[in-house]
């Protein structure tokens, strides 16, 4: 009979050193050990916004350090086919996964030497509704006055975006879409440098994520000017929804932790335990609700079932504006 590891012996076989052959069984790791978290964007944005709210809490369950590598390029691609092609399947090396940029990638290119199916998707922690932020300094106070300027300059007002390929890019599409505006888009590496870039002015807007701004929001630096929710989020009820508008958009970014495929089953179990635990702490729950993070919890088969229903639907978008974004 196998022995079921217990917390007071506990001895995370989330370790092993990357120089083990892919695939390799690792060592047992006592506690103490590392594990590498690899995020495809860089610092400030919403991979890094969860990682802060996240780790402190699961290091404690798991008794690991936690170590963040920003990887970012190709809207997460170059951290993801890494994950996938060069990652040790040992548990040392964990990835932050992020909806839809994780399947729109190689949707969208099918060169790109990874998919889902390349991973062991762990366990999916939040979905971060749409938002259109500002800098306070703009001139746009409302969203009524930012679409005019939009509509009254088509192509020529710019909203900036994690990466092509990334929520927020297909947001905007699809907002086009819906409404026939046209926009500029600009893209950065990670939704940091978009909010960034328009709290300094240096582009109009920024497509971007609630629980990414929010604190930006509370501390003024930020103004949300519109959601892409089915109703107003409670903690900003004078913002109002895309659909209130007329214009049918409910989007976000859903995010969670992934390994490459076939890590110990052993250490599988033990990460999605552990996260089980973070997420019924009340004082997580506190936390991600001061930050406006909506927790949606998925685990294991679970996970992986909801990645594979986002790639179909993406699939699907992407047969509607592929022709469209290529203009």
């Amino acid at each position: 009979m196998k022995q079921k590891m217990t917390r007071s012996t506990l001895v995370v076989l989330l370790g092993a050193a990357l120089a083990l052959p892919m695939g390799a069984q690792a060592q047992k790791y006592s506690a103490g050990s590392d594990v590498t978290v690899v995020q495809g964007f860089k610092a400030g944005g919403g991979s890094d916004a969860l990682a802060q709210l996240v780790q402190p809490y699961l290091a404690k369950e798991l008794g690991v350090n936690f170590v963040n590598r920003y990887q970012p390029g190709a809207t997460g691609a170059i951290a993801w086919t890494g994950l996938a092609r060069q990652t040790a399947a040992d548990g040392a090396t964990v990835s932050i996964t992020n909806t839809p940029m994780l399947m729109t990638n190689y949707i969208m290119n099918p060169t790109m030497q990874y998919s889902i199916d390349d991973l062991t998707p762990l366990a999916n922690v939040v979905t971060d509704p749409g938002v259109i932020v500002v800098g306070k300094d703009s001139p746009y106070k409302n969203i009524k006055d930012f679409l005019a300027a939009v509509r009254a300059n088509p192509g020529r007002i710019t909203i900036g975006n994690s990466g092509v390929g990334g929520d927020d890019f297909f947001s905007v599409i699809m907002i086009e879409k819906a409404s026939g505006m046209k926009f500029q888009q600009v893209p950065f590496a990670g939704d940091g440098p978009s909010w960034t870039a328009a709290l300094a002015g240096k582009i109009d807007a920024s497509a971007n994520n609630l629980g990414i701004t929010f604190p930006q929001v509370k501390a003024g630096n930020l103004r949300v000017l519109v959601t892409f929710t089915e109703n107003r989020v409670p903690e900003m009820p004078d913002v109002p929804t895309m659909k209130e508008l007329g214009i049918d958009v409910v989007a976000g970014s859903s995010r969670g932790y992934s390994a490459p495929k076939g890590i110990p089953e052993e250490a599988r179990k033990e990460f999605i335990a552990a996260m089980g635990r973070v997420i019924n702490n009340p004082d997580f729950k506190r936390d991600a609700a001061a930050r406006a993070f909506v927790i949606d919890y998925k685990a294991g088969d679970d996970y992986m079932k909801f990645l594979k229903d986002q790639e179909k639907v993406f699939i699907q978008i992407w047969k509607e504006v592929k022709d469209h974004v290529k203009k």
